[in-house]
């Protein structure tokens, strides 16, 4: 579940971070007019498609095959056996 947040909270953030890596290589980062006119509205929306095609993709290729089975984590011999798909 860590690892879905992580990827979501990356692919959310992708276009933000690189409309930022755009502005300290084109312009002064340090001054305050480079950052007067970031298009906020730009930015969420690739944001959230980037979003949107990073959940279709895991939720098409983190399963497994159509009619395959799920074996559920199993506790033996004080060992936890991580579940899978058969």
């Amino acid at each position: 579940m860590l690892r879905v947040l992580l990827i979501n909270i990356l692919l959310f953030s992708l276009p933000f971070i690189a409309y930022a890596g755009y502005v300290l290589l084109t312009k002064n980062a340090n001054s305050a007019s480079a950052w007067d006119n970031v298009p906020i509205l730009w930015l969420l929306a690739a944001g959230f498609a980037l979003l949107f095609i990073g959940m279709v993709w895991l939720v098409s290729f983190d399963s497994g095959a159509p009619g395959a089975k799920y074996h559920p984590p199993v506790y033996e011999d004080g060992v936890i056996k991580p579940g899978y798909v058969e």
